[in-house]
């Protein structure tokens, strides 16, 4: 073996080099599940485009996939798309914003103490099986028909998720590794952060997604609530004047949405997981 060969096994054995190959890897391997997750999308487009032009469905109510894309074009040129998505891009952050906070507040509450749960516990299960359209009345008639109630609404479809997520990963918490970190002497502040934080965060980041996508299927309500701008006009505005084009064409949209603020999420929440030792992230460090 010639030096330069071994100098090079020599680095590749080192934990450095093996973590920025393993990065390399999973970053491929990324784009592979990427282009792996649009094979369905794209292939029911396509399929249905071939059905549309073959003359198997006229495509009247469910128009072509190259329609709703012409559609898109248009919405885009002459209908301020953006300023749509805009306008609803802004309610989800607010409602999810004061939804997180909420939901957090309420499971770390019920989590830590019996009593509290014992209190809280039973109202908000009662409130989270109640539909969403059902607040619609009530917001209006408290809030009006701006902003407010439209935030309101999206922040109760946040909060639920939340905070069962938050209750369930601080129940969840093994008494055995807490007593370990007792046995150490930890003060409360680092039982906190060394033990507890470590094993709520997983379950923590599931339910703000949960909560995320909740937050996207309220805000088409919130939307109908007298909306004068946003994507749930587009819906309304859509089927009052029969154009399923725009209402396909809108739905996408939302999808698309939908999918890159929970890829956001998950990408902002990585570095609070990395240090996670699972089957899933060794076999892709691994590979």
């Amino acid at each position: 073996m010639s030096a330069a060969e071994s100098l090079v096994e020599t680095r590749a054995a080192r934990p450095g080099h093996r973590r920025r190959a393993a990065w390399a890897g999973g970053h491929l391997r990324g784009w592979h599940s990427a282009l792996l997750g649009l094979a369905v999308p794209l292939g029911a487009a396509l399929l249905w485009e071939l059905a549309v032009r073959s003359g198997l469905s006229q495509g009247r109510l469910m128009p072509a996939p190259s329609t709703i894309l012409l559609t898109l074009a248009d919405l885009a040129g002459h209908s301020d798309l953006d300023l749509h998505i805009r306008a609803t891009l802004a309610r989800v952050a607010a409602g999810f914003a004061l939804g997180v906070a909420a939901g957090t507040l309420l499971g770390a509450l019920a989590g830590a103490s019996s009593l509290a749960r014992a209190l809280i516990d039973p109202t908000l299960q009662g409130l989270r099986a109640i539909p969403s359209i059902a607040w619609v009345p009530l917001f209006i008639l408290w809030l009006g028909i701006f902003e407010a109630s439209k935030v309101t609404l999206i922040a109760v479809g946040v909060a639920f998720p939340v905070y069962l997520g938050t209750l369930g990963a601080i129940l969840s918490v093994d008494r055995k590794i807490i007593e370990v970190g007792r046995s150490f002497r930890l003060t409360p502040l680092q039982l906190t952060r060394r033990i507890l934080l470590p094993a709520v965060l997983p379950h923590y980041i599931v339910a703000l997604r949960s909560g995320l996508g909740l937050g996207w299927m309220f805000v088409v309500a919130a939307e109908f609530m007298g909306a004068s701008e946003g994507l749930g006009y587009l819906l309304v505005d859509g089927q009052q004047l029969g154009k399923p084009a725009q209402i396909v064409a809108t739905i996408v949209i939302f999808a698309v949405l939908g999918k890159l603020t929970d890829a956001l999420l998950v990408a902002a929440s990585a570095p609070l997981l990395r240090w996670e030792d699972t089957a899933p992230r060794e076999a892709a460090a691994g590979g």
